[in-house]
């Protein structure tokens, strides 16, 4: 029995490799593979760390602000973090502009910035520093309502009126790109705005009484 051959293989100590193999040892093998994993972390942040050289970094603390709203320079020290939603109505007290879904798919929040409509909710105050925020502050008051408003009133387009001021600044962006509306064109303008009440029908009434006025934007 001695002399049968053992078709085992001798055993190897970790680490070691066989003289009859070539290449090499499991452990240099996870010694080399763990470097060639690194290499491109340290790339990336090497790249981050050149953007940093030309991105201004923020924060996490607060920092001025200042926005150009309604025609006026509102200054205030904010987390970068901060919406503008967030903004206009916490620090500057213009509550117009309402919080429904908070994820910039109702509309309610809606404001004009250089004239173009957008969710305040999901913008950065910090972002939008330097350009002309209007909100439906701007528009109207009771006793002097703005032509939109007045026709939303006349048509009872408002209901419980959170998505209203939403409603009314998208209708503003929507007649100065289109004066004289058809109703397609009024639902596909104001598409991006919800009303849980349903009062759709009300609303376009009112979009085409601001439009036949010639005062709607």
């Amino acid at each position: 029995m001695d002399d049968l051959p053992d078709k085992k293989k001798p055993h190897q100590p970790e680490g070691s490799s066989s003289p009859t193999t070539k290449g090499v040892s499991r452990r240099d093998f996870l010694k080399i593979s763990g470097v060639t994993a690194a290499v491109p972390l340290v790339a990336q942040a090497s790249a981050l760390a050149a953007a940093e050289d030309k991105v201004a970094v923020h924060g996490p603390g607060k920092v001025p602000v200042t926005l150009l709203v309604n025609g006026k320079k509102m200054n205030a020290q904010l987390e970068p973090r901060v919406t503008l939603l967030d903004a206009l109505r916490d620090e500057f007290e213009l509550t117009g502009s309402k919080r429904v879904c908070d994820r910039g798919t109702c509309g309610a929040c809606t404001v004009l910035i250089d004239n173009k409509t957008v969710y305040a909710c999901s913008l950065l105050a910090i972002d939008v520093q330097g350009r002309e925020i209007t909100t439906i502050e701007s528009l109207g008051e009771p006793g002097h309502l703005h032509p939109i408003q007045q026709a939303f009133v006349d048509h009872d387009a408002q209901q419980c009126g959170f998505c209203t001021p939403g409603f009314v600044m998208a209708t503003k962006a929507f007649l100065e790109q289109h004066p004289n509306p058809t109703q397609e064109q009024i639902k596909t303008g104001l598409g991006g705005n919800f009303c849980r009440c349903g009062t759709y029908a009300g609303m376009r009434l009112a979009v085409m009484q601001a439009a036949k006025s010639g005062k709607g934007a």
